[in-house]
């Protein structure tokens, strides 16, 4: 299985990161994708993935980083990305939730990575917190101009929390859903209905540890060794076997950041 979406270079790993990444293992999770939010994580993130063979990064700004972005933070995004284990631009998008960046530099900096995303050929992970019709009009409109083989891949909304309607149009122009912890809460009933109408090689599971943590352990630091939770949960919406739908989430993460099938 492959968490696509943790920050295990945040600091609430620090004091135990080979243990979590040993847990891990040991519950299927052999790869984990490992996105930045802004210069610094980015940086971290590519240096974990060099550490250790299972995990991959992502480079780009978090939209509630994006105050001060300016076209000069493009050169190092673009620096990053050509790295070999670098397999996505993200995590960018829109965030209203918050307030700790105008919305015009959100947009500016959301715009101006996906042109980035889209020359070199890279998917791109999506945040977006209470600003779905700005993210999903962004993304139809630039999936349009995309690459015949990147049209095919062109990225995952991350942690999906949208309503059906989003999820029926970023699955028209190809992108994927990851679910997260959510899925296996008591109140998600709507996001379990979205998830079950889902094709089978649109889904990818996340933890986006440290946060969002499934239940049974809520209130506790999540952590990739969780993802046979989310896994089992899905599988159950969309009545087939655990393996299997292990097996399509794991084969959807491989092909869409063009991940090195495991010997």
């Amino acid at each position: 299985m492959i968490d696509t979406h943790c920050h295990l270079n945040f600091d609430g790993y620090d004091a135990d990161r080979d243990d979590v990444i040993a847990r891990a293992a040991d519950a299927g999770v052999t790869r984990v994708i490992n996105p930045g939010v802004d210069e610094a994580t980015s940086r971290s993130a590519l240096a974990l993935a060099a550490q250790y063979d299972g995990i991959y990064a992502a480079v780009g700004i978090h939209p509630n980083d994006t105050a001060n972005f300016s076209d000069a933070d493009l050169g190092w995004i673009e620096a990053l990305a050509h790295e070999p284990k670098v397999v996505a631009i993200g995590e960018i998008g829109l965030d209203y939730h918050w307030d700790d960046s105008p919305k015009p530099m959100q947009l500016k900096a959301f715009e101006a990575q996906l042109a980035l995303a889209a020359r070199l050929e890279l998917p791109v992970i999506i945040h977006n917190r209470e600003a779905s019709e700005d993210v999903i009009g962004i993304l139809e409109a630039w999936a349009r101009d995309l690459p015949p083989a990147q049209r095919e891949r062109p990225g995952v909304l991350h942690s999906f929390s949208a309503p059906g309607s989003v999820a029926d149009r970023a699955l028209a122009v190809g992108f994927c859903l990851g679910f997260t912890g959510p899925i296996t809460f008591k109140n998600a009933d709507d996001l379990r209905r979205i998830a079950t109408r889902v094709p089978l090689d649109r889904i990818v599971v996340e933890t986006d540890g440290p946060f969002l943590t499934p239940t049974p352990h809520r209130g506790k630091r999540n952590e990739p060794a969780y993802i046979p939770l989310i896994v089992e949960r899905l599988a159950q919406l969309h009545t087939i076997p655990i393996d299997e739908m292990a097996q399509a989430t794991t084969a959807n993460a491989e092909r869409l950041f063009r991940l090195p099938p495991e010997a």
